[in-house]
């Protein structure tokens, strides 16, 4: 591995050059790996490098809990550092005020008109069930 002050710092697009079967370069904690020899090795298979070319790997490098061993054989890939400036800022996302969702499009004011008629209704109905029986038996 080359020393920290000597080591070749690339951007972002010519790290982005390199993301085919042939020629794969990925970005993780700051530093450049060609992985290009390792695709066919992978225990995950080559697809889910490939997925990470042309962007910071590192959450998914870190994301998948890679022992020791992985992280020591990284060492043997290793090309040189990535230019942070010309990976783009990571933007929080927060998801679009959602209005309320009323599944059957009843407006409000008919659902709370009918949470108190119908209960109301139903009462009457048994009241005048009641008065009607009472008067047929007497």
């Amino acid at each position: 591995m080359a020393s920290e002050g000597s080591s070749k710092v690339f951007t972002l697009e010519e790290v982005a050059k390199h993301s085919s079967k042939d020629d794969c370069w990925l970005i993780i904690s700051g530093k450049v790996y060609n992985v290009t020899k390792f695709l066919d090795d992978h225990p995950g298979g080559d697809d889910v490098l490939l997925s990470s070319t042309a962007k910071d790997a590192t959450d998914d490098f870190e994301d998948v809990g890679h022992s020791t061993t992985a992280r020591a054989m990284m060492d043997e890939y290793y090309v040189g550092e990535i230019d942070a400036t010309t990976i783009p800022t990571k933007v929080k996302y927060t998801p679009a005020k959602q209005p309320h969702y009323n599944q059957d499009k009843t407006p409000e004011f008919v659902i709370k008109i009918l949470q108190f008629l119908v209960p109301l209704a139903i009462l009457g109905l048994a009241v005048a069930v009641r008065i009607y029986t009472k008067s047929e038996s007497a």
